[in-house]
């Protein structure tokens, strides 16, 4: 049985969700909680391993074990994009490069081993594992990405909110309107959506007077994980009516 969940609004709207959830998560262990970037990756890749095991083990599509580790890979990926950038010195746009060129890479090894690019029906172990790897790397290149508009690029917070949005609706309407890969498009989605996640967890973080609900990143978290597990009850429910036998 295949793993993946099909490529529909609900799947992108929890992934927002699930990827904001990681801004904010990662934010409360590094900063909050003072851990630090170089401790903080250790831990969340560490969870993300642990997550990842459970997924490559099971043999169907299971909601909550699946979003489980798009949520690792977030969390993973902010503090590790953070580590890459501040710790390393290497700055938002030479971390975003790097990132970059790690994903083609990835992507391009992935199709010479198994001729496919597929993000709904991935059959082989180490077609899953591909599949994983890049989702990691486009998380994290997604942060940075997001750090470089809003603080390198001049566009400020604002203008780099504006133009990630931008970009996403041309993906939407390459999609519904061209004949551009649709795995293509994906990946790019996928990379944008994670810096327009992060622009909904600064409006849920910051202060009421930086134009923010002030919630902070603990209030903001609980808030995020709340909505993602709502989500997570109804996608399980709607599967496992789907595959109920009809009487």
């Amino acid at each position: 049985m295949n793993k993946l969940p099909q490529i529909t609004i609900g799947f992108w709207i929890m992934k927002i969700c699930a990827t904001t959830l990681g801004e904010t998560a990662g934010d409360l262990l590094s900063m909050t909680l003072n851990v630090g970037y170089a401790m903080s990756s250790i831990i969340l890749i560490s969870l993300f391993l642990i997550s990842l095991s459970g997924q490559l083990f099971v043999k169907k599509y299971i909601p909550f074990i699946y979003w489980t580790v798009i949520l690792a890979t977030s969390t993973a990926g902010t503090t590790i994009s953070d580590y890459m950038d501040r710790t390393l010195g290497l700055g938002y746009a030479s971390g975003s490069t790097i990132l970059l060129t790690l994903l083609i890479t990835t992507l391009y090894i992935w199709y010479s081993n198994e001729r496919s690019l597929s993000v709904e029906n991935i059959k082989s172990f180490k077609g899953e594992l591909f599949y994983w790897t890049a989702i990691l790397i486009s998380n994290t290149l997604g942060t940075a990405l997001g750090d470089f508009l809003a603080d390198n690029s001049g566009l400020g917070f604002a203008g780099g909110a504006v133009f990630i949005s931008t970009l996403l609706v041309l993906v939407i309407l390459a999609h519904f309107f061209t004949k551009i890969s649709s795995i293509f498009l994906f990946w790019i989605a996928f990379v944008l959506t994670r810096p327009f996640g992060a622009t909904f967890g600064d409006l849920l973080t910051k202060s009421s007077d930086k134009g923010g609900f002030n919630f902070g990143t603990i209030g903001a978290s609980l808030i995020l994980f709340a909505i993602l597990l709502i989500l997570l009850l109804y996608a399980t429910f709607n599967k496992n009516k789907r595959t109920t036998p009809q009487i």
